[in-house]
């Protein structure tokens, strides 16, 4: 199905190959422009029962339940339920914060990896992939298609995005859950570095748009565990002040800080039903792409 492609830094053939027997699936109905293996909110044809209706004038006959006439003596006509493909949108922060890591590799990079596995399995069982790169605003933005060529623009888009700049995750959100026509699987790959209250309008309006929202919320485990053991200048990756400090000094005050905003996000995505995935980047990505695409097979859709 894939033609011939350059090595991309970001792919593992072997992740690839073990992670193809998992299907990636909505935890919502969706609207897709051909038939696939996700729940619809319309009837159509599929193995999957639905409901009984009444026969009106104009139905197809072939659908009327003989059965169900011979024991009321009214004729009835069997809804299935439809399937169909799935839109899957990666939204990837490019802020500058994106490029810190201290286990080997960077959020970014390893943001790059789960989008591009995740791209890859999405376009592998015929669905539509996009991207979108946001900073300071839209940087790159490459709508969902299905064929294999566009997959190589949208990982050679992948290779090539390059963390700087402010922040402004929460109006770009706003204007997807817009934007995006059809409802969609939108996977969010950022450090989350807003406040949980601006996030919760964000996943409210995508959730009213009928969206299916995931986020994969990606920190350096220094950030989480903030050990330094001597007085340091800390830099803003996104272009705010530095600041020289004794992290012994500070240490209580940040994880309480930390643990406040933690707490905060929990509650807001838990109320919003977002598919929340906070991850340390130093875990094996491909055990963490293993417990998404399971977790999402078990939810019953």
């Amino acid at each position: 199905m894939f033609p011939d492609r350059p090595t991309r830094s970001f792919l593992d053939t072997g992740v690839l190959s073990r992670l193809a027997g998992f299907p990636l699936c909505a935890r919502r109905p969706m609207l897709g422009s051909v038939s696939g293996r996700h729940p619809s909110p319309h009837r159509g044809s599929s193995v999957e029962f639905a409901e009984y209706r009444k026969y009106v004038p104009g139905d197809d006959l072939r659908r009327l339940d003989w059965r169900a006439y011979g024991r009321s003596d009214r004729f009835f006509i069997k809804e299935f339920e439809a399937d169909t493909n799935l839109r899957c949108c990666l939204v990837l922060d490019t802020s500058g914060s994106m490029d810190f890591g201290t286990v080997g590799l960077t959020k970014m990079e390893y943001a790059r990896r789960i989008a591009g596995t995740l791209g890859h399995l999405a376009l592998q069982q015929g669905d539509a992939v996009g991207l979108t790169c946001v900073a300071d605003g839209i940087v790159r933005n490459i709508p969902p298609r299905r064929n294999p060529s566009h997959l190589m623009a949208l990982f050679d888009v992948l290779e090539q995005a390059a963390p700087r700049g402010e922040t402004q995750l929460v109006p770009v959100l706003h204007e997807l859950a817009e934007t995006v026509s059809q409802r969609a699987l939108i996977v969010i790959l950022s450090d989350l570095f807003v406040e949980p209250e601006l996030l919760r309008s964000c996943f409210q309006h995508l959730r009213f748009r009928k969206h299916d929202t995931a986020i994969f919320h990606l920190l350096d485990p220094q950030e989480l565990r903030f050990d330094f053991r001597r007085p340091m200048r800390f830099l803003d990756m996104e272009g705010g002040p530095s600041l020289f400090a004794e992290p012994t000094e500070i240490f209580e005050r940040y994880h309480k800080a930390v643990g406040e905003y933690l707490e905060q996000l929990q509650q807001v995505v838990h109320e919003s039903a977002v598919d929340y995935h906070r991850v340390a980047i130093d875990e094996s990505y491909e055990q963490l792409l293993i417990r998404f695409l399971v977790g999402r097979t078990r939810s019953g859709h």
